[in-house]
């Protein structure tokens, strides 16, 4: 599917907003993510799979803030990809909402489904000293036969920024 978005990064304070196209490929887990100026002007175009990220492009001035291209490419892939736990996870209903768990990296992600939907409101990842990142999805909507949610928040605790995304409009591939 490809994705126009609006996007805000909140770090230390300061807001930055920008336009994004999205392409994610979920079956090969790969993806290709541009971002805009509210003007139009490119700020940096990437694209990744699973394990690695090219830059292909990204302005001088995103190079204060380090890798850019692993920052947002990591990003892409907490947001719009491993969104079903695997048969491993620990599961625990609550009355409002059903929560699993699993083993990742050197700590646990968390999904929580909630609705009538059932639809994923939130994905965590905690390590032994808490909550590394959050993502929220909310607003769902339908399209095409499908179910998606228009508005996404990632904050990353560990580093201090927060995503405010908003999906503008979203096709999706015909088989």
């Amino acid at each position: 599917f490809q994705l126009l978005t609006s996007v805000v990064f909140e770090y230390n304070s300061r807001k930055i907003s920008g336009i994004g196209t999205v392409q994610i490929n979920r079956s090969d887990g790969t993806f290709r993510v541009a971002g805009m100026n509210p003007l139009g002007v490119k700020l940096f175009e990437l694209s990744g799979d699973q394990h690695s990220v090219t830059n292909h492009y990204a302005i001088a001035d995103f190079s204060q803030y380090g890798d850019i291209a692993t920052a947002v490419g990591s990003d892409i892939r907490r947001i719009y990809f491993d969104l079903i736990p695997g048969p491993e996870a620990s599961i625990w209903k609550r009355r409002y909402k059903v929560i699993f768990r699993e083993p990742s990296g050197t700590g646990f992600l968390e999904y929580v489904f909630a609705g009538t939907g059932g639809d994923l409101i939130e994905k965590n990842y905690y390590k032994e000293d808490g909550i590394v990142w959050n993502v929220s999805y909310y607003e769902y909507q339908d399209q095409d036969g499908k179910h998606w949610p228009q508005g996404i928040v990632l904050i990353h605790y560990q580093y201090g920024y927060r995503l405010l995304i908003r999906q503008k409009e979203i096709l999706f591939e015909r088989y």
